[in-house]
């Protein structure tokens, strides 16, 4: 059984922070998401306006939490006034019954290639399988996204293989996605 918590709680591993995403995130994710990388490679909405930055934080994240469907985070780094905001990850896709989730990530432009990402994954991993008691957590990556394929090979995710045509981008294009996994032992 999944034992989901009652709010999302904090996860800490050095200076890196694993938090709920709230208000003051609100403006940093919409001027992360300016980047043209993010949303070449995820799900946001471009051109990202403010407000799909309010949007997301205000309603879609807290219902989707109350509805035990996604558990979002901010990557934070450091402390208190100091917190520089890093990105965002989240379990979604979620199906308490068959005890699997899917993690998707992104990472503001300035966070990348700091082992930031690499840290966040393998704390909310460890979350997830030892904690709230998942037996799979998944990614799906775009196969041209070289990076983040590698970041999950580094925490021990393993390609189990390549969806053909599993999603179709904004503009009509139908592109492939590797399927990665980490298992519960």
């Amino acid at each position: 059984m999944i034992w989901w918590p009652r709010e999302t709680p904090n996860l800490y591993y050095g200076e890196i922070t694993l938090r709920r995403a709230n208000e003051r995130d609100i403006v940093p994710i919409f001027t992360a998401c300016q980047d043209p990388i993010i949303p070449k490679f995820t799900t946001v909405p471009s051109p990202y306006l403010m407000a799909h930055a309010e949007d997301f934080i205000r309603d879609i994240a807290p219902r989707s939490f109350a509805e035990k469907s996604e558990m979002l985070f901010a990557i934070v780094f450091g402390k208190g006034d100091e917190e520089q905001f890093c990105g965002l990850i989240s379990f979604h896709t979620t199906s308490l019954a068959n005890h699997t989730t899917e993690l998707g990530y992104w990472l503001a432009k300035e966070s990348r290639g700091k082992g930031i990402g690499k840290t966040a994954i393998a704390l909310l991993t460890e979350y997830g399988i030892g904690t709230m008691g998942f037996r799979r957590i998944e990614a799906l990556v775009d196969v041209d996204n070289v990076a983040s394929k590698a970041l999950l090979t580094s925490v021990g995710y393993n390609l189990d293989g390549i969806l053909r045509n599993r999603v179709t981008r904004r503009d009509g294009v139908q592109i492939d996605m590797a399927l990665f996994s980490k298992i519960s032992d």
